[in-house]
């Protein structure tokens, strides 16, 4: 199967799985998924030039396709500028991912993480452990230095998880140490799942 080939595919996959997205939107991120897979790195330089060379296309056209493709509506060119929310992808990818179980296995174990990208950025994520990686399905960016409570990003990210996972399932949620909260037991038990968290 050719690299085109292959790239129309996953296109197919993403428009399948996400059918709530636009037509732009899923070539989009089949674009930058399918680029990102094959080369192992996500630096738009690296992904222009191999997506350009495998469609085609001038570099400077494709550059600027990638970038419209996360760009604020505001900022797009034309008159059908829309905005991605990605959190309407949250519990179609989580179920996308589900698909891979075998059908015997009802187990899942989520994973709470907050990752600080130095000074720029707090990013909190849910993750689905898979086969020794942890696949991220629910996530949110925030400042790093800005003040606030992480709370209600934490209950927005389980809210959009909601029903996505079956009622018969086994879901244990684990988060670290710093991670604890009566508030966040509860949100987990208000789901059905079972939290694992440490003291």
């Amino acid at each position: 199967m050719s690299r085109q080939s292959a790239l129309y595919q996953w296109y197919l996959l993403v428009a399948n799985h996400l059918p709530h997205l636009t037509k732009p939107q899923a070539m989009g991120l089949a674009l930058w998924s399918f680029a990102i897979a094959t080369l192992k790195s996500c630096g738009l330089t690296s992904v222009t030039v191999f997506l350009a060379t495998l469609l085609g296309e001038k570099e400077n056209t494709m550059r600027q396709r990638l970038r419209e493709w996360y760009y604020d509506a505001n900022d797009k060119k034309g008159a059908q500028r829309r905005d991605l929310d990605v959190s309407t992808c949250f519990a179609p990818l989580l179920r996308w991912v589900l698909q891979w179980w075998s059908a015997g296995e009802r187990r899942l174990a989520l994973v709470m993480d907050a990752t600080t990208l130095g000074q720029r950025f707090v990013v909190l994520t849910i993750s689905v452990v898979y086969r020794a990686c942890a696949i991220p399905v629910a996530w949110t960016v925030l400042p790093a230095t800005t003040p606030g409570p992480w709370k209600p990003h934490w209950q927005a990210l389980f809210e959009h998880l909601r029903g996505s996972i079956p009622s018969d399932w086994t879901v244990i949620v684990l988060a670290d140490r710093g991670l604890y909260a009566p508030w966040l037991y509860q949100q987990v038990i208000s789901l059905g799942w079972h939290p694992f968290f440490p003291y």
